[in-house]
């Protein structure tokens, strides 16, 4: 089993508001299908209007970010499945229910996860 980052930015849904509700609908419909299959960790949408922080190496919170993470936003999904053929199965199932394309990633095996 591997863990798969399923993400889209939030650029990427121009929807309109009828259509965000059912693509709402759609694709929380397709996480309880991924829990009900046992393969879900953990998902949601980065909450824009609060501004990330950096907590330094020496434990100091700065008001900013590395500046390549800087436009972090959208949502995320985390799956842990057996194949990548599997991972691009649910990455499809949450293009067409989202409406928008899916990046999907694999994060490096650590056995302390």
């Amino acid at each position: 089993m591997a863990k798969y980052l399923i993400s889209f930015p939030s650029s990427a849904m121009t929807l309109t508001d009828a259509d965000l509700q059912t693509a709402s609908e759609e694709s929380h419909a397709v996480v309880r299908e991924a829990k009900a299959a046992g393969v879900w960790v953990f998902g949601g949408g980065i909450d824009e209007s609060i501004p990330p922080v950096m907590v330094d190496g020496a434990g100091t919170v700065l008001e900013s970010t590395y500046a390549q993470t800087r436009r972090i936003e959208g949502g995320y999904s985390v799956l842990d499945v057996a194949t990548r053929e599997e991972a691009l199965e649910w990455a499809r199932r949450f293009a067409v229910a989202c409406r928008c394309a899916q990046e999907v990633r694999v994060f490096m095996e650590d056995p302390e996860s």
